[in-house]
């Protein structure tokens, strides 16, 4: 057995939580759990008593409950009725009687190849402690350890960071939680189990040499699984990557396990697992690779029975729509990412949609979290009708959609019967498609490709494409031309990176060439084959085209309304950003700074800087949190018929520092 990663304490006959007195490392380690591969140990310190208890891991598995029925003596159920007023006083009262935290044993190599164990003191992330008492339970802890183990304070979000600039980091020694886990060796990025057979590929050289021969059953190993990776049982990556990366992105669309494992290679060659069967397994506190011997029992994956069914598509001739009068309902003629952003319109001008329904969710004990909801607005008892007139008034205030225009599918439709030779190459693909003759697959494809970019177009659809501006990009400006087809941005099929998008157009000769080869993507070998996977039929996909001017972006990104790796937390959001566009981001050309923001009590934090050496402005982070909340709030509009389904947006930040939308789908679990 070969296990990457794993977790779990053995459940002890009885509780053997400790309070008062020092903590010794054997003591630590008989109390404490493990999370994310790390053992913890809950500490409440008593200011009042002053003293400490020292949490058995196993037997208290929450600080509150433990402080409310143990120090306390309250109820459980009198604990329920009211706690989200508890919490406050454990979590935000400046003049708080208890501190609450975590204890984590970490170890690092040091220069000289010795072992270095430290612990590292941290409080839950909705904690508020102001810097006096930030330093009151560092002192605290600190003089209760054994004074041979270093202690380390990491801040728990941005709040924290700020308050600890103020003091003497020799006082109080500390570690940025990027700094702690940037460099993680694992990282989980989606759940799930898998057995197949592991497909180890050092480069990319050797992956594409063996790609047309990967089937369900693989495991694709690699430093970075490419994005055109065809769907299989798993993925592993030995380069990092993120949660929002695309094949991660591909990943929780399909319902199959990756993570980051970064010494792979090494684990691969100690126990000759390449091309064997194995057993895989991504938690967010484990990743386990186990060999399998003896007959093995496969089961397909989840993408292996999905099937997807279209609405028919809109054919007859439709105007060039300007997108803000779009509305999702259009999503048959014009695509769904037009008539979503179309949507999105309509929500920031009517300020009419219910954008609550999350917040009205029961969240045991919780009835609702619409309290919460109005102290994240600046509202005290708010009526309903009072508290969805200022969520409206927020997001409105805080993001704009897009401009331009949408071309209907009836213009590439007319494109393609214009022309006998595509007919007869369509044709040709799909008694292909119903002989599954995937050998013919590929040159089909391309045959087709190259023939739609090269086939004139009719004079009507020339003159329509020409005339949906009103005017030509300024003098050195350029449009971008992005797809928009019936079958992408669904739920079950987001087609993250499928289809192509042109991002420097110049006047309309260009135009004309963008179109075609947005049209083009559409049948694309991988996309032809993803979709006919996923019972998509070719007579009902067809790709709308949306043509803007283009918007330069000093920060850019993509957030997701939950968080990918840990599907039961439902107060924060996850965000990626880089300077610069947003299709740095998507693309992966680089690694983005990685944040986490609660949408419930408030409060951000820093995952990862990525390529970047520093962190944004204390300024530029409030303004993320303000997008991560309208992010939350727009989930209640689009997701409707199921408000935890959360959403996938792409976004940008002008250089006069103004919030956009410019992408906003269903994000896959």
């Amino acid at each position: 057995m070969s296990a990457l990663l794993t977790t779990g304490a053995p459940e002890p006959a009885t509780d053997r939580t400790v309070v008062g007195g020092n903590l010794s490392l054997p003591l630590f380690r008989t109390l404490s759990g493990v999370l994310a591969g790390h053992p913890y140990l809950k500490v409440v310190v008593d200011l009042a008593e002053n003293t400490w208890h020292l949490l058995d891991t196993a037997a208290h598995p929450f600080h509150v409950n433990y402080t409310a029925t143990r120090v306390l003596g309250m109820e459980l159920a009198e604990l329920d009725a009211s706690l989200d007023e508890f919490n406050a006083s454990v979590y935000m009262d400046p003049e708080r009687r208890f501190l609450l935290g975590v204890l984590s044993l970490h170890t690092e190599q040091e220069s000289e190849g010795n072992e270095r164990t430290f612990l590292v003191l941290e409080t839950t992330e909705a904690d508020t402690m102001h810097g006096a008492l930030l330093e009151a339970f560092y002192v605290f802890v600190r003089a209760r350890l054994d004074s041979s183990l270093p202690l380390l304070l990491k801040p728990a979000n941005h709040g924290q960071e700020e308050e600890l600039t103020a003091i003497s980091a020799t006082r109080v020694p500390r570690v940025l939680s990027h700094e702690l886990f940037g460099n993680r060796t694992r990282t989980p990025l989606n759940p799930g189990d898998a057995t197949g057979r592991l497909r180890f590929f050092r480069t990319t050289e050797e992956y594409e040499a063996a790609a047309a021969g990967l089937g369900w059953a693989d495991i694709v190993a690699m430093p970075r699984v490419p994005d055109d990776v065809p769907r299989t049982a798993g993925f592993l990556n030995t380069a990092p990557i993120t949660p929002l990366s695309h094949t991660n992105v591909l990943a929780a669309g399909w319902g199959i396990p990756n993570a980051v494992v970064r010494d792979l290679e090494q684990l691969v060659e100690r126990d000759g697992l390449d091309g064997t069967w194995v057993r895989y397994r991504v938690r967010e506190d484990e990743i386990a690779l186990e060999p399998q011997a003896g007959e093995l029992v496969l089961q397909a994956p989840a993408w292996h029975q999905q099937r997807i069914r279209l609405e028919p598509p809109f054919l007859q001739d439709a105007p060039v729509m300007s997108l803000y009068r779009l509305r999702s309902a259009d999503r048959d003629r014009y695509g769904t990412k037009a008539a979503n952003l179309g949507e999105l319109h309509h929500v920031l001008d009517s300020r009419t949609a219910d954008l609550t329904a999350f917040y009205g969710r029961p969240r045991p004990p919780r009835e609702d979290l619409y309290g919460h909801l109005a102290a994240r607005l600046g509202l005290d008892a708010p009526s309903a009708a009072e508290l969805r007139s200022a969520a409206g008034a927020f997001v409105a205030g805080t993001v704009g959609a897009p401009d331009g225009v949408a071309l209907p599918f009836a213009l590439q439709h007319r494109f393609l019967t214009s022309s006998p030779a595509l007919q007869q190459g369509i044709g040709k693909l799909k008694m292909a498609l119903e002989l599954d003759a995937g050998d013919m697959l590929d040159p089909l494809c391309l045959q087709l490709q190259h023939l739609i970019r090269h086939t004139p177009m009719p004079e009507s659809v020339t003159r329509q494409i020409e005339q949906s501006l009103s005017a030509p990009p300024a003098a050195g400006g350029r449009l971008v031309v992005r797809s928009s087809s019936n079958a992408e941005d669904l739920p079950g099929f987001s087609a993250a990176g499928v289809y192509d998008s042109v991002t420097t157009v110049r006047g309309p000769g260009e135009l004309l060439d963008a179109v075609r080869q947005v049209w083009a993507s559409l049948l694309s070998p991988r996309s032809v084959r993803l979709r006919h996977q996923a019972g998509i039929s070719l007579d009902d996909t067809y790709m709308g085209v949306i043509i803007q001017e283009y918007v330069p972006a000093s920060l850019g990104g993509v957030l997701v309304t939950c968080n990918p790796t840990r599907r039961e937390d439902f107060r924060n959001v996850y965000l990626n950003c880089s300077p610069g566009s947003p299709e740095q981001v998507v693309e992966g050309s680089v690694l983005p700074q990685q944040y986490l923001y609660n949408t419930v009590e408030g409060g951000g934090r820093t995952v990862a800087l990525g390529s970047w050496s520093e962190g944004l402005p204390a300024a530029t982070r409030a303004r993320l949190a303000d997008l991560s909340l309208t992010g939350r709030l727009l989930q209640s509009h689009f997701c409707a018929s199921d408000v935890d389904r959360p959403l996938d947006i792409e976004w940008l930040m002008t250089d006069r520092d103004e919030l956009r939308l410019v992408q906003i789908r269903p994000y896959a679990l």
